[in-house]
């Protein structure tokens, strides 16, 4: 198993039981393909650095995972077809990073 660090981006419209749902849908997406997931922070309603679809701002999700290479692309072409979701990212790593993350800890 590899280790991973995942960013969602999604839109900025989202209800807060939306946004849960989604993070849960894609959650159970990994752990049903035998995917670990290690940690979890939500850094919330963040300006974006460009616009991306017309949006200033989105939600940002950040996890860390152990899973194969495998799991990652299958997980990545279903993540292609979600309306909400703007952008992700998978970064393979060598060692998490310890927790709380500084984006977390940034006054909004």
């Amino acid at each position: 198993m590899n280790k991973f660090e995942v960013v969602l981006i999604l839109s900025p419209d989202l209800s807060a039981n939306s946004f849960n749902s989604e993070i849960d849908s894609f959650k159970s997406k990994l752990q049903s393909r035998s995917a670990k997931i290690i940690n979890e922070e939500k850094w919330g309603l963040r300006d974006l650095s460009f616009n991306i679809n017309k949006f200033k701002k989105a939600f940002y999700m950040f996890l860390q995972i152990e899973a194969s290479g495998s799991i990652v692309k299958e997980v990545s072409k279903e993540l292609n077809q979600s309306e909400n979701l703007i952008r992700y990212i998978f970064i393979k790593v060598k060692d998490h990073q310890e927790l709380p993350t500084k984006l977390s800890n940034e006054k909004k």
